[in-house]
C-alpha cells in the first residue's frame, strides 16, 4: 500500500479575506462561437455577471465577430468576400447550432424565445451594453477575415490583441471560453 503525503492548506487569514472582499468582482470571456445558442448563453452570463456587480470584459473572436457586427457584408478580397457572403455578420443572422434546416430552426427558437418571455440577441446585447459590459474585438481575426472596424457596432470598445485580453483574464476570478 502506498501512502501519499498532502500538503497542509493553511486557512485563510482574515485580512486575506478582507482583501479579497474589496477586490471587484471580474468575469473575462473569450466569445468563439457565433451560433445562436451559445451566444444567447454569452448574453446572458455576463448580464447576469453585471447585474450582480461584476465587471465583465466579452472578448470575440472567429465566429463570434458576428455577434458585433453591423450586418454588412465584409470582405476585400476574392476569398474575402466569398467569407463575408456565406457568413454575414449581425445578430439577426446568427442560427442555432443544431437544427438550423436553412433558418426554419432560427426562426423557430425565435418563436419559442417570444413565447416564453425570453430577450432577442439583440435586447441582450444591448442590455450588456447598458450594464457597462466591455465588448472588446479580436485584431487578429478581424484581419484574417477581413472585417474593418467600421463593420462593427459602436459599443464595441476598442479592438485589440490577444496579450490584452489575456492581461485582462489574468485579472478575473472567473474565464470563459464559449
Amino acid at each position: 500500500m502506498t501512502t501519499i503525503a498532502v500538503p497542509y492548506a493553511a486557512p485563510l487569514g482574515s485580512q486575506q479575506l478582507e482583501e479579497e472582499a474589496t477586490q471587484p468582482k471580474k468575469l473575462s470571456m473569450v466569445v468563439f462561437s457565433g451560433d445562436m445558442d451559445k451566444a444567447l448563453a454569452a448574453f446572458v452570463i455576463a448580464t447576469g455577471a453585471a447585474a450582480s456587480g461584476a465587471q465583465v470584459t466579452m472578448f470575440f473572436t472567429f465566429w463570434g465577430l458576428k455577434l458585433v457586427q453591423r450586418g454588412k457584408l465584409a470582405g476585400r478580397s476574392l476569398f474575402g468576400r466569398m467569407m463575408g457572403a456565406m457568413n454575414r455578420g449581425g445578430v439577426e443572422a446568427v442560427g442555432p447550432s443544431r437544427f438550423n434546416f436553412l433558418g426554419v430552426g432560427r426562426w423557430l427558437f425565435k418563436r419559442m424565445m417570444k413565447s416564453h418571455n425570453v430577450s432577442s440577441l439583440a435586447e441582450l446585447r444591448q442590455m450588456a451594453a447598458d450594464l457597462g459590459v466591455r465588448m472588446i474585438a479580436c485584431q487578429m481575426s478581424m484581419d484574417v477575415m477581413e472585417i474593418p472596424r467600421e463593420d462593427l457596432i459602436p459599443e464595441v470598445a476598442d479592438v485589440v490583441g490577444v496579450a490584452t485580453f489575456i492581461e485582462q483574464a489574468q485579472q478575473s476570478q472567473t474565464t470563459l471560453f464559449i
